[in-house]
């Protein structure tokens, strides 16, 4: 494949034009800057680490700039990210830590107290405060030579980005350089997505959606974004107008708080082409009152594994097709399959949503097992159930694997009832997810104690520590006994209805 360092050509052709700006600190870099910072990094790494392609770089921080010039150095020398999610629990971090093995950790302080405890990270040859990075890298340093790029195999991984998994473990979904570039096609053919594109992201860099949605995209076609650390809506609402942003991704949640500020009435989205939505489905008031001020709404699709960009729902639809994901963009194929049979179903009958195409991962890291489950046939397997409307509008009608989303984010709860039965005072758990108006959807845990004077609060507080706070289920209900089907399963659908 052809040499994917983005950031030497932007050097090349527009050297002095805005790339990336820290909202917390106003640092703004150019993609010269940029290109010269990364190209001492990548030779730091490699000559003076010792580091080769395909060895992870493990990265505990929030949306920075050093992120972006770690991205850059990755697509010069072929090394392999691993953004960490910094609301894990340390037991969390020391399985990724373990799983990834990486040769090199980068760690903002206020996260180090995360990583000290882990067992893991002992073992790991070289460590990097993120703070001595950032006073590292002088961006000026016009002396510093281009670095002599590895070329990558189509399928070598730049990411490897870990997703709860439905036996409680997290698996390593696999993002290649070939993802990378057709994700950023796709989503330029959806949007209006050029160099004169502007935005702010506030997606987390742990996700597939804080790099894959707007930044690696953004970064390939030479645009402009403003990178914040954390969801503000005042501040957003003022940044949206300043920054006279042409795209935003947010979930329901944000847009909500931000069209509840003060100054939403009368602040100037003029510059706006859409509004991106993702993570569920945005209610058809919020969406008209976002449309009220002339900004449409657009809703989609997507997953780790496959793009993330998959589906778009055109903003002339979001009311006509109220609960739709919207139809594939352009390289993007699907298949709608009985589960059981994986005979193609109708129009109109629901079936298990199959995906193909450039974007798709080539499986897990080191887990054959889940990559031999999800690709079958060159298919990957969403376990997502939709039907197809006459007109070729997907519609998510259930979720085979159990998954619920809370806040934009996923929760598994195979994951927490590993957690809950680890009480000693538990006989069984199952969680689901129940509506909340604020977060979407939220935990709750279905319990058969072993210890007749087990209390909420207690099982709460074993949870701590263990588990991410937004998994914890937010209530629970002690039962003599779980429900079951014929087969002796837990019957979920009981218990949320």
């Amino acid at each position: 494949m052809n040499n994917p360092d983005w950031a030497s050509k932007w050097a090349l052709y527009s050297p002095e034009r805005e790339a990336f700006k820290e909202y917390e600190t106003g640092r703004v870099w150019t993609y010269g800057q940029i290109n010269r910072a990364a190209n001492r990094l990548a030779f730091d790494l490699t000559r003076d680490r010792g580091l080769a392609k395909g060895d992870r770089i493990a990265v505990l921080a929030e949306n920075c700039l050093e992120y972006i010039l770690l991205f850059s150095a990755a697509q010069k020398t072929g090394l392999v990210l691993v953004p960490l999610n910094y609301r894990l629990a340390t037991a969390e971090i020391d399985y990724l830590l373990g799983a990834s093995t990486p040769k090199l950790v980068v760690c903002e302080q206020k996260f180090m107290h995360l990583l000290d405890p882990a067992p893991a990270y002992a073992r790991i040859p070289h460590r990097w405060p993120l703070e001595e990075l950032s006073a590292w890298c002088d961006t000026d340093a016009k002396e510093i030579e281009d670095f002599p790029s590895v070329i990558p195999g189509e399928d070598d991984p730049i990411f490897i980005l870990f997703t709860s998994g439905t036996t409680g473990f997290p698996k390593g979904a696999l993002y290649t350089h070939k993802m990378l570039f057709w994700n950023s096609i796709n989503t330029a053919m959806s949007l209006i997505l050029n160099t004169e594109s502007r935005t702010i992201n506030i997606m987390p860099p742990f996700h597939t959606g804080g790099w894959n949605v707007f930044t690696t995209p953004f970064f390939h076609h030479g645009a402009y974004m403003v990178l914040m650390k954390k969801f503000e809506p005042e501040a957003l609402l003022s940044l949206l107008q300043s920054e006279r942003a042409t795209l935003f991704m947010g979930v329901p949640t944000m847009l909500k708080m931000i069209a509840e500020m003060p100054g939403f009435e009368a602040a100037d989205f003029s510059s706006l082409h859409y509004i991106i939505v993702g993570g569920e489905s945005m209610p058809i008031p919020l969406i008209e009152r976002w449309h009220a001020k002339g900004v449409p709404i657009r809703q989609g699709y997507g997953l780790t594994e496959v793009g993330p960009n998959l589906t778009s729902l055109h903003q002339r639809d979001a009311i006509r097709k109220k609960g739709s994901i919207g139809r594939p963009n352009f390289y993007v194929r699907i298949r709608i399959a009985d589960p059981e049979s994986g005979a193609e179903m109708p129009p109109n009958q629901a079936g298990e949503l199959l995906l193909q195409g450039p974007m798709m991962t080539p499986g897990y890291w080191k887990n054959e097992e889940a990559t031999r489950s999800a690709i079958v046939d060159g298919w990957f397997h969403t376990g997502d159930m939709v039907v197809q409307d006459e007109e070729g509008y997907l519609y998510v009608v259930d979720r085979i694997k159990n998954m619920f989303i809370s806040g934009g984010e996923n929760v598994y709860p195979a994951e927490v009832e590993r957690v809950l039965l680890q009480h000693p005072g538990v006989a069984e758990a199952c969680v689901v997810g129940i509506p909340h108006e604020k977060w979407g959807e939220v935990g709750r845990a279905f319990i058969v104690k072993k210890d007749p004077g087990l209390t909420e609060s207690a099982l709460l507080d074993f949870c701590q520590g263990k588990i991410a706070k937004f998994k914890i289920p937010k209530s629970v209900v002690f039962l003599e006994e779980l429900p079951k089907n014929d087969t002796g399963k837990i019957n979920r659908l009981a218990l949320k209805n």
